[in-house]
């Protein structure tokens, strides 16, 4: 027996640890040669844990492996994470499958930094076009210049980029989550079909609104020479959109039979956080209101910095950058200063 130096006594004793090891273990062989064997190998707790790391990074590279590549977490219909992380789509398109149609739709989202609101829209809306057996593709037109939001010019610049894979369209807002599983996405053949009329919109409800959700067959689109590239800022492009309709020639067509009124979408935009841009500047405010008979496709100017294909959620889609272009004799107001 013997005590340390330090302030606080410590009780030491001192025997060979080999016997007094094997006094513990009885007269047992075979647990004797065990436990030395063991001990001879110098199976330390920093070798144990060392082991455990690498099983856990194995199964983590199994698990992604197993995800096919994509770990990120499903959204369900009503917003929420479902708890399967590799839950494949059982809804997910096959080129033989007859039963999906002859049909695509190119699903044109106008876009500037609303990310969260992307994260929610892409998966949500792929789970949804599958579960109704709708071709489809997610294309996202994002705006990287330092003029103001253009949402007419960029459904233009989806509908010019969407391909020939697509032979119908759907200008749809990011924040816009169609919540009855009723509604038609399939090919609108007798003309425009507004998908969130004003009987159902959760905020507009004037007669002549055609925002939100309109879907449009290609060569409707193009009898209407696409949308006015005049609309800078927020607002007032689907107004005068509404008047190229008419004088198209194409009639306007809603939904019938939806009982869930201004419950059928869920609008995710939070006024409070992503203010829109409102403002009236220069000439703007008395050009709102006019029609745009030369402007359009004809008139359209943009550059495509990028195009990238990603999955968000499970769910591809395309995201573009554009660069639009501004002619600042014509319309001053794309820049608030």
């Amino acid at each position: 027996m013997m005590y340390s130096s330090r302030r606080k006594p410590v009780l030491y004793f001192k025997e060979d640890s080999r016997a007094h090891y094997q006094r513990k273990l009885g007269d047992n062989p075979l647990l004797s040669q065990l436990f030395f064997g063991v001990l001879s190998r110098k199976c330390t707790i920093f070798r144990l844990v060392c082991f455990c790391i690498v099983i856990a990074f194995a199964s983590l590279l199994w698990l992604q492996l197993s995800c096919s590549g994509d770990i990120s977490r499903r959204v369900n219909y009503d917003g929420s994470v479902p708890q399967q992380l590799c839950s494949q789509d059982k809804h997910t398109v096959t080129s033989d499958d007859l039963s999906w149609g002859p049909h695509k739709i190119a699903v044109l989202v106008p876009f500037r930094e609303r990310f969260e609101e992307l994260l929610v829209f892409v998966p949500y809306m792929h789970s949804f076009l599958n579960k109704k057996k709708i071709r489809h593709k997610i294309v996202i037109i994002n705006q990287v210049d330092h003029y103001r939001f253009n949402r007419a010019s960029l459904i233009n610049v989806g509908f010019m980029e969407s391909g020939n894979d697509t032979d119908y369209i759907a200008m749809h807002d990011v924040d816009l989550l169609p919540q009855n599983e009723a509604l038609d996405y399939g090919f609108p053949d007798r003309g425009p079909f507004h998908v969130a009329s004003p009987e159902l919109h959760p905020l507009y409800h004037y007669k002549t609104y055609v925002g939100g959700i309109l879907l449009l067959t290609k060569q409707h689109y193009e009898m209407c020479n696409g949308m006015s590239n005049r609309f800078w800022g927020w607002g007032r492009e689907d107004d005068e959109f509404y008047r190229r309709l008419q004088g198209a020639g194409l009639k306007l067509f809603r939904p019938t039979g939806i009982t869930t009124g201004y419950e059928t979408f869920r609008h995710i935009h939070d006024p409070a956080w992503r203010k829109r841009d409102q403002k009236r500047v220069a000439a703007q405010k008395q050009e709102q209101f006019k029609v745009d008979k030369e402007g359009g496709l004809t008139n359209l100017r943009y550059k495509i910095e990028s195009k990238t294909i990603l999955t968000i959620g499970g769910a591809p889609c395309t995201i573009m950058n554009v660069l639009l272009d501004c002619d600042h004799n014509e319309t001053p107001w794309c820049l608030l200063s």
